[in-house]
């Protein structure tokens, strides 16, 4: 890892992600790197081998944190999977943050299916109790053939288990959705195997992002396909979105969102309360009313 000669000053393992709604609280490395690490379309990571870091590292930056600024309130566990780490060291790490930061109200992390699943009920409660209320979940797509083709390492049942048990556990679940992962022959699949995951196993916010590609990582993308890719353009893409919001129909209300800075439109509201504002918003940017955010300031 690299090292700052400076203790006073945080110095993150690069490259680091967050969610864009965590851009303005403190990040914690907890790991390195992603546990799975083997969903074909990302290219998070891959230039790191996961590791668990030693407590004595975590508390530093803590610490270092702390100094820089005491009265975060907020605070992310990087970086892949941090609810891969065992129940006694999440104890000790949430602990600790506790112990430092007297005004802290929420600590948040990423969560894999598989992750979620090995936790008990319990063990979440226990982690909900100790402050980590909000984990952060890429459904990508509730379509069981596209999740194989795109080597997500889970099945519609199985997540929506991971769901039930992170909502049983009393945390709340932030999710998000890829649009385009399925093409022009799959899209309808992935759009409504989604809607019908979502429906089941209801999330507290639901966010699409736009498919794009790294350099890096389109071969393997492509070659896992397992047949032609064929793109979606931004109508289609838009058809996609109508709809999943159409579709979205869940026994509680979700917050959802488009505002990646991949996603052609931004939109928010709340499902199923806002689905006809959402829709004409969607219909209006269809037929050339409402202009769509330009390509060369969309992003991963």
């Amino acid at each position: 890892m690299k090292r700052n000669i400076n203790p006073s000053i945080m110095l993150y393992d690069l490259p680091l992600y967050r969610p864009p709604s965590e851009g303005n609280n403190l990040i914690i490395q907890a790991t390195l790197g992603c546990s799975f690490n083997g969903c074909s379309f990302c290219s998070m990571y891959k230039t790191k081998s996961f590791v668990a870091r030693p407590l004595e590292d975590v508390f530093a930056d803590i610490d270092r944190g702390a100094r820089d600024w005491p009265e975060a309130h907020r605070v992310f566990l990087a970086d892949g999977d941090a609810l891969v780490l065992p129940m006694d060291s999440l104890r000790k790490i949430l602990d600790k943050l506790s112990a430092t930061f007297p005004n802290l109200t929420r600590v948040s992390c990423y969560a894999t299916p598989i992750n979620l699943l090995r936790k008990s009920v319990g063990d979440l409660a226990e982690l909900k109790a100790r402050k980590l209320s909000l984990v952060y979940f890429g459904i990508e797509s509730g379509s069981a053939n596209i999740l194989k083709r795109i080597r997500k390492g889970a099945t519609p049942k199985s997540m929506a288990e991971s769901l039930h048990k992170a909502a049983d556990g009393g945390l709340k679940v932030s999710a998000t959705v890829v649009l385009g992962l399925g093409g022009q022959n799959h899209w309808e699949d992935h759009i409504e195997g989604t809607a019908d995951l979502v429906n089941k196993a209801p999330v507290n916010f639901l966010s699409t992002l736009q498919l794009g590609l790294e350099e890096s990582s389109a071969p393997r993308f492509f070659e896992k396909f397992g047949e032609e890719f064929l793109w979606q353009d931004d109508d289609a893409l838009l058809a996609e979105q109508v709809k999943l919001v159409t579709l979205v129909n869940p026994p509680r209300p979700v917050i959802f969102r488009s505002n990646h800075a991949s996603n052609a439109l931004p939109l928010a509201g709340n499902l199923p309360k806002d689905r006809d504002r959402l829709l004409a918003q969607l219909t209006a940017a269809r037929e050339g009313q409402v202009p769509l955010r330009p390509h060369y300031i969309r992003g991963l």
